[in-house]
């Protein structure tokens, strides 16, 4: 058996582990922390006063969030006019065993960080920027330096990897700041993954879970790119990802999953939080 058939597989908690907590809440990647995750993976917006806040969608709305009007674009309103939404309230009904927690605001990218000394994890953040709705963002260039300010204030360069689907942020991070690990993200059509790889300038790849073939993976690990797909919640979904040798595996059950990854004995021992959190 080769070394890579026997590699450890990491884990990522999907916006922290979404299936047991708020989606994109400390509280969620407090559980995560306390799971044993390898990587918080988690999504970044911005605030009409240029604060980077933890949302997947650039728009509020219900069941993640609920405030005083049905729905608001997040970079049209103030940080004090998100923390009026209450992003815990809500149990969101694809996952029947999420905790509400009422009261819960959606935090800034730098309390996010803050969590930093209670593990030995890293952060996967994601660049939610859209093409076609250039309104919704700043720009590629100004949303990559917000973001590179906050992780060399919180000196996370070496446990940072930046993700995206709109790969004109990757490029720049990577052109002013090439120390910080870059994600693909890809969906939809099967794509080479090492041209992607070129595309993005990145240093991972990480496909749609049902993308992944051994042939792929193999390839990818070649030309030296490693493989984290999302986001996959179930046995069925994670043997073929085993089976394929990729590096790690975004779930919205980060928990269950390093349970079956231990079972399979494809967990690394040393993985997980710092003993202050045993």
């Amino acid at each position: 058996m080769n070394v890579r058939a026997a590699s450890p597989i990491l884990v990522h908690g999907h916006r922290g582990a979404r299936a047991m907590r708020p989606e994109n809440t400390i509280p969620a990647f407090r559980y995560a922390i306390a799971q044993g995750v390898d990587a918080l993976e988690l999504d970044m917006a911005v605030t009409k006063d240029n604060a980077i806040v933890v949302s997947h969608d650039p728009i509020l709305e219900a069941p993640v969030c609920t405030g005083p009007i049905a729905t608001a674009v997040i970079h049209t309103l103030t940080l004090a006019q998100v923390r009026e939404w209450d992003c815990g309230k809500v149990q969101n009904p694809r996952f029947p065993k999420q905790q509400t927690i009422p009261g819960t605001r959606m935090p800034t990218l730098d309390e996010v960080f803050d969590l930093a000394p209670l593990g030995n994890f890293d952060f996967n953040i994601e660049t939610k920027i859209f093409l076609a709705h250039p309104e919704y963002t700043p720009s590629p260039e100004e949303f990559v330096r917000l973001v590179l300010a906050r992780i060399r204030a919180h000196k996370l360069e070496k446990r940072v990897m930046l993700q995206s689907f709109d790969f004109r942020t990757l490029v720049e991070m990577k052109r002013v700041a090439p120390e910080i690990r870059i994600s693909a993200l890809i969906e939809g059509a099967p794509r080479d993954f090492v041209a992607v790889g070129r595309e993005a300038k990145a240093d991972i790849i990480s496909p749609e879970f049902s993308m992944v073939t051994p042939e792929r993976v193999r390839a990818a690990h070649e030309a030296g790119l490693q493989v984290v797909p999302w986001t996959a919640n179930e046995p069925k979904n994670w043997d073929p990802l085993i089976a394929a040798n990729v590096d790690a595996i975004i779930s919205d059950d980060p928990a269950a999953l390093i349970a079956y990854l231990k079972a399979k004995s494809r967990r690394r021992v040393s993985a997980g939080p710092s003993a202050r959190l045993r």
